[in-house]
């Protein structure tokens, strides 16, 4: 790997933020909840997400709508940039309306060769922090970046999801609800609102809905389910929810824990995740 990126391991940052409660209403709005969050009020697992948000200038983004890479993110020369999953250790409450930081470290890089090509894994660690200086949440956050597809190249195998589960709600994606995410999270990737740009650059079949908010999902519905909040949390992106087609996020109790999935109109398995509580 050449020096130029493994010498991004261990490059950090920090950002601070107030918690406000309206991004956690407009969450609630977005999942087709009662937008009644109020200052004081915890904040539901993985909705972090919606805060330390950086805006870079237009000048200063690629090709995908994401800011290019050589800052804090290495620059790494493959062009896709995905969402590959994570691992989250909830330590404390998070109450809405309060002050935090979150530091951000490059944790690991690995360049490997897929089926699909060449790949690129970098992972981050992030670490949340109250006003006290209590740890809040850690969290490993994967990332890969991967070739620009081939079209002839073959199509990997796709692992099948249960049909069946104790748990199972049905998922119905809108081009409103991936813009309204999108926008939470400034989120400028394109694929989440440019067909155009999904279909014939990136590969997909249509619009892709967003990995986090599938987490998101998974984490909410283990959270009611279970009656309270894990205390650690994984999922794994396995293939993409390209497209408006509707999904099924479904679970199944393992003692302590939750075994979960997303399970795609087609039965691929799309994601997976663990709750342990």
């Amino acid at each position: 790997m050449p020096q130029s990126v493994d010498s991004w391991i261990g490059r950090s940052e920090t950002h601070h933020d107030t918690l406000r409660a309206e991004p956690a209403r407009f969450m609630q709005a977005t999942i087709g909840r009662d937008p009644a969050l109020q200052a004081g009020d915890a904040l539901p697992p993985l909705w972090h997400w919606l805060y330390f948000l950086e805006a870079k200038p237009l000048s200063e983004l690629g090709r995908d709508g994401h800011p290019e890479k050589g800052g804090f993110l290495p620059p790494v020369a493959l062009p896709r940039r995905m969402w590959a999953g994570g691992r989250f250790a909830f330590h404390a409450g998070i109450p809405l309306g309060s002050r935090a930081s979150k530091r951000s470290t490059i944790k690991h890089i690995a360049e490997k060769n897929g089926r699909s090509g060449a790949l690129c894994f970098v992972t981050v660690l992030h670490e949340l922090f109250l006003e006290d200086g209590t740890l809040a949440l850690t969290e490993e956050h994967d990332i890969v970046y991967r070739e620009d597809p081939c079209p002839d190249a073959p199509q990997p195998a796709a692992a099948q999801a249960p049909a069946s589960a104790e748990v199972m709600e049905t998922v119905s994606p809108s081009q409103v609800m991936l813009f309204r995410y999108s926008a939470l999270t400034f989120n400028g990737h394109r694929v989440h609102y440019d067909v155009d740009y999904a279909r014939a650059v990136e590969g997909y079949g249509g619009l892709v809905f967003h990995g986090p908010l599938t987490a998101t999902l998974l984490i909410d519905l283990a959270q009611r389910t279970m009656g309270k909040t894990p205390k650690t949390f994984a999922f794994r992106g396995l293939a993409p929810l390209a497209g408006m087609d509707p999904f099924q996020l479904a679970g199944n109790r393992e003692n302590d824990a939750m075994q979960l999935w997303a399970r795609r109109h087609d039965g691929v398995k799309a994601m997976q995740a663990t709750a342990a509580f």
